[in-house]
């Protein structure tokens, strides 16, 4: 029911609406990417990969003081755990085999908070490829670990300076680039957007978390099936992985967080749900914002992974059909969800990350709920924000 059709919607929703150029690309992504990723090699290395490189299974971290606090059995998926800090890997180790499947030699990828741009980069040293990751300018400045890191593994950062120089004008760069060499090129999309067969490649891939997730609570709680699973949403590929197994049970509640910014109302805002309506964004018609003349409204949102103005075409089906609810976070109730995970749990997560652990003071729990949280993150790219905002220096 909530897979896409055979030509990429979900729904109404989803698609590829390209340039004439890049139809060759997509069509020949098309006609192999399952044959792929369902052979007995690729899923023998991926698998191989995820053991011995990435380091999964990511933990599934009961946190005691949260559950006291909220009145529920609070579960934390660890993807900040990851190598590389996030559950980016997951979708770059699969593509980047498919790209070398598919005889190609340099990769291209975007990022906004750099944790994609990281594990494009990690992947790509370890393959001996190419790399060049497009940054919009801004969040070359808001996340220069992160930047640092991807120039360290040979990969060649370009800033976008369009627009408001964040993810949306970084992803119009790399499908420039995506034009002018399609031929040795393999443009590694970072979420579950983009055009056919983008968003079902990149939740596929991601859906070993909540396939582990399973695994993990039949152990702990002798129950395969939460209550709730929360997790954020920017384009949205951690919480396509978090929700996928658990899409056709109905007994799961699936909860995202979309990035409210400044509020709703401010005009400074990335809630491309509650804020958006259906349109057309880098090569998929989706829920998007903006204005009446369908001009792309610029997105606001402290966190730079969630600073997008659309979301990917299976979230929007979510929502419209009703199997998932989308809750606004702002700036501040992330920044302090982010606080007290650090000083209750002892774990720093992600701005991302921190906006669906603000989702547990949204929500009323039965004492006997199960709460899976993905932590898509960890918060060391973003010490400098958390250092200026609660002012922590030493006294």
């Amino acid at each position: 029911m909530f897979q896409p059709d055979e030509k990429g919607f979900y729904g109404q929703y989803g698609g590829a609406y390209i340039p004439e150029m890049l139809i060759p690309n997509i069509e020949e992504l098309k006609s192999c990417y399952l044959k792929i990723m369902e052979s007995e090699s690729f899923l023998s290395e991926y698998k191989k990969l995820f053991t011995d490189f990435a380091g999964r299974p990511s933990p599934l971290f009961k946190a005691e003081r949260l559950s006291a606090k909220y009145g529920a059995n609070i579960w934390l998926k660890r993807e900040d755990l990851n190598h590389t800090g996030s559950h980016k890997l997951n979708n770059t180790i699969g593509q980047i085999l498919i790209a070398r499947e598919m005889g190609r030699t340099r990769i291209i990828a975007e990022t906004g908070a750099g944790q994609h741009g990281v594990a494009t980069a990690t992947v790509c040293a370890l393959m001996n490829m190419q790399c060049v990751v497009y940054m919009g300018e801004t969040d070359i400045e808001r996340q220069a670990p992160n930047v640092a890191r991807m120039r360290m593994l040979g990969a060649e950062v370009r800033p976008a300076l369009s627009g408001n120089r964040t993810l949306k004008d970084a992803t119009n760069e790399a499908l420039r680039d995506w034009i002018a060499n399609p031929t040795d090129t393999f443009y590694i999309i970072g979420s579950v957007v983009g055009p056919h067969p983008y968003p079902d490649m990149v939740a596929r891939l991601q859906a070993i978390i909540s396939a582990e997730m399973k695994q993990q609570l039949k152990e702990k709680c002798g129950s395969e099936l939460p209550d709730y699973v929360i997790a954020c949403v920017g384009g949205g590929s951690n919480a396509a992985g978090s929700f996928y197994h658990f899409i056709d049970d109905a007994s799961v509640k699936l909860i995202g967080a979309e990035a409210a910014g400044l509020g709703l109302d401010s005009g400074e805002t990335a809630a491309s749900i509650a804020r958006g309506e259906p349109g057309v964004i880098h090569g998929s018609l989706t829920y998007l914002m903006q204005d009446d003349d369908g001009q792309i409204i610029e997105p606001y949102s402290i966190s730079a992974g969630l600073d997008y103005p659309g979301v990917g075409p299976l979230h929007s089906y979510l929502m419209e059909s009703g199997r998932a609810t989308y809750l606004p976070v702002t700036d501040k109730e992330a920044l302090e969800a982010a606080l007290e995970l650090t000083r209750m749990e002892g774990i720093i997560p992600a701005l991302e990350s921190a906006h669906a652990l603000a989702i547990l003071s949204k929500l009323n729990f039965k004492k006997s709920d199960r709460v899976v949280v993905t932590v898509s993150g960890r918060g060391d790219k973003d010490m400098k924000c958390y250092m200026d905002y609660f002012k922590l220096t030493d006294k």
